[in-house]
């Protein structure tokens, strides 16, 4: 489902995931054994009925600092230094290969390399690749102008005021639209813009010190620049105030507009909908889904009272805040400096290589994720991986089977659905072209830039055309997976499947607990508060009675209460409400996956003790091992407000506090503290 996203990077989420997966040398990873838990990484003076995440994690929580050039260290961060590692080792060998052919997409992963490294070649110029961006904007002059460049901006991927896309209708599957999304402010959200607590005051200021300083670096005097800074915190301000919140963007219902042309213009009729469109690419849009519609009617409005000047204020900063990554190091270091250092807690930059080679993996994914494959990937991993999820889905099903708060015919479409979803694990079955796409080693900048624009079109191009369900929405070496609703899918790429979340020579019961929790917390989320609003084929269509709701909220209100309970950092609480449907699906996930494993023992002779733990307390302890994570306290405040995702030490207390299988396998008492009286516990799965 699409998320709202930021001007300062157009996929804010993705930025912030790897910096907190982000690693350190090679030197901090962990040996793996073939035998799945750690007994170093535990506190064992502490009982792990009381704190089970310290018990643990503890001892790895002490002795593993963050890395300066990351806001957060753990478990994920291995592996992602492990893969970045691989990736390193591809890049530089393509780099050197002045054979490959030219157009070939293994010269284009080069080319793309190589000039993200010449850093003596960025430095040198600084902005200049940027100057025909500028020329244009000096051009604007009027209504129709701005329209026009607000479109060609749009076209790279550079999102002013809000952000078109082709994506699937929610209710018809079975095709691609055109949608209209909020976009177009710098900070991660639009309560960044409202709260007046004084960390809020802090960063807003650290915000207009910030846009300052990147108009400094384009040429203006700081007199000038600091007006101009707060020309686009005011402009940015009115658009954040039309936006919605991240609680309410969870409901799929609340973006869901379907409207024309026609109804676009009277929308917002300071825009010439039909020219824009052309414009971008879409000389018929067809069907177009409106995510906000308060917001293009502001956006309508500011048209018109807006004073031109100020439009061209805002859409310059939006092409350098956009592009300053990219850029020589005065704008690279400017833009670490708010978004890594002051929003984030990281206090130093990564390396070149491995910022570089992270944008090559975003521009050039599949391109770069079959040499990925080749290397790190075997058919034995993926068959063992499919087996695993087959195994969790068939457990799943039987849980279905088993719940006393659906009626019979909800069972039966959830029956269904189940039986429906898609399993895509490692890699595409077909890998994405990119002969359309020109790359050369002219400027690094401006390859970035050609690339968004081919992914743009390439996206574009889809609608009015058959849906390809074969396609994914995640590069193969990603330490990641989902749950797509629209496609009715689970995906699990090649990079999430390595050690320490799934590893081939560890025992059963590690790899259920470790990956298997993953796998069954994606698929709940085809039946969580958002999923179950989506049927077997995608469709944003409830299959659920009153009764089924009324039953699923109050036991929703359990987990939504009790991670409001939660302090993240400072007197900064869980937001219950924004990180339910995770919270079920971490919850109902590791509920599953312990039922999978059971499954699998079945006709087998019962499995040894291993290092004087049992089977199932090794299913739990690998569990809160792999979400073992240090992490700045301003990172932790950015993810509070915005993730719809827990803070890792809840995610693994207040799971294992709701599965009653956690207290026998460890012997706890009721009186324990992870120990939730049966009235409290969420019984969902």
């Amino acid at each position: 489902m699409k998320k709202q996203t930021s001007m300062a990077y157009r996929g804010l989420a993705l930025a912030l995931l790897l910096c907190l997966t982000a690693l350190s040398p090679l030197a901090r990873f962990s040996k793996q054994s073939g035998r799945g838990v750690d007994l170093s990484y535990m506190d064992t003076t502490i009982k792990p009925c009381q704190d089970f995440y310290q018990y643990a994690n503890g001892n790895w929580l002490a002795n593993n600092p963050i890395p300066a050039d990351r806001s957060s260290w753990g478990a994920g961060s291995e592996l992602y230094e492990k893969n970045q590692t691989v990736l390193h080792e591809i890049l530089e060998e393509a780099a050197r290969n002045t054979s490959a052919p030219k157009g070939s997409a293994a010269r284009k992963v080069a080319d793309f390399y190589r000039t993200g490294m010449d850093e003596a070649k960025i430095e040198a110029a600084g902005a200049k690749p940027l100057a025909d961006e500028f020329a244009r904007i000096n051009a604007v002059k009027d209504a129709t102008t701005l329209q026009a460049e607000l479109a060609h901006l749009h076209r790279i991927n550079i999102n002013p005021a809000f952000s078109p896309s082709a994506y699937q209708d929610f209710k018809d599957s079975s095709r691609i639209i055109t949608w209209l999304y909020q976009d177009g402010i710098g900070l991660p959200d639009r309560d960044y813009y409202f709260k007046d607590d004084d960390k809020s005051k802090e960063l807003r200021q650290a915000y207009v010190a910030y846009i300052g300083k990147m108009f400094e670096l384009l040429g203006d005097k700081p007199e000038q620049a600091a007006a101009e800074a707060r020309t686009v915190m005011a402009l940015e301000t009115r658009l954040a105030k039309a936006q919605m919140g991240a609680v309410e963007l969870r409901n799929p219902q609340a973006i869901y507009h379907m409207m024309d042309v026609a109804a676009l213009d009277k929308l917002a009729p300071s825009i010439s909908w039909s020219r824009y469109f052309a414009a971008i690419g879409l000389s018929n849009p067809g069907d177009i889904n409106v995510g906000q519609p308060e917001l293009l009617k502001e956006v309508s409005a500011m048209v018109k009272d807006v004073p031109v000047a100020d439009w061209q204020t805002y859409l310059r900063w939006a092409v350098v805040n956009s592009t300053a990554p990219y850029l020589s190091s005065a704008f690279v270091n400017e833009s670490f400096n708010f978004y890594g250092k002051a929003l984030s807690g990281q206090k130093e930059q990564k390396p070149r290589w491995k910022r570089v080679e992270g944008t090559t993996d975003s521009m050039l994914g599949e391109a770069l994720g079959e040499l990925y494959v080749a290397r790190a990937f075997t058919p034995e991993t993926k068959a063992r991986a499919q087996a695993m999820v087959m195994n969790i889905k068939s457990a799943l099903r039987d849980r279905i089977t088993q719940l006393d708060w659906i009626g019979e015919d909800t069972r039966k479409q959830a029956l269904r659905k189940v039986d429906a979803i898609k399993i895509k694990v490692g890699y595409p079955d077909k890998w994405r072209d990119y002969s359309a796409l020109m790359i050369d080693q002219s400027s690094y900048v401006q390859n970035v830039l050609r690339a968004r624009e081919f992914e743009i079109q390439r996206n574009f191009n889809k609608i009015g055309k058959p849906i390809d369900r074969n396609e994914w929405g995640m590069t193969p070496p990603t330490v990641d997976a989902y749950y797509n609703p629209n496609f009715n899918e689970i995906v699990f790429p090649a990079g999430i499947l390595q050690p320490p979340f799934f590893d081939p020579n560890a025992d059963d019961a590690t790899n259920y607990g470790g990956i298997g929790s993953v796998i069954g917390h994606e698929l709940t989320h085809g039946f969580d508060d958002q999923g179950h609003q989506f049927d077997a084929d995608g469709n944003l269509k409830s299959w659920w009675t009153e009764s089924d709701e009324r039953n699923y909220a109050s036991r929703g209100a359990l987990v939504e209460a009790q991670y409001n309970d939660y302090v993240g950092v400072e007197t900064l609480h869980v937001n219950g409400k924004l990180t339910l449907g995770e919270n079920i699906a971490d919850i109902g996930g590791l509920k599953i996956a312990y039922y999978a494993f059971q499954k699998s023992l079945e006709g087998k002779p019962r499995p040894a003790s291993i290092d004087g733990f049992t089977p199932e307390q090794r299913f739990f302890l690998a569990f809160a091992q792999n979400w073992r994570r240090n992490t700045q306290p301003e990172a932790l405040r950015l993810l509070i407000q915005t993730d719809p995702h827990s803070p890792t030490r809840f995610r693994v207390l207040g799971s294992v506090s709701n599965l009653p299988e956690f207290a026998k396998a460890f012997g706890c008492q009721p009186s324990d503290p992870l120990v939730r009286s049966e009235k409290d516990q969420a019984r969902i799965w």
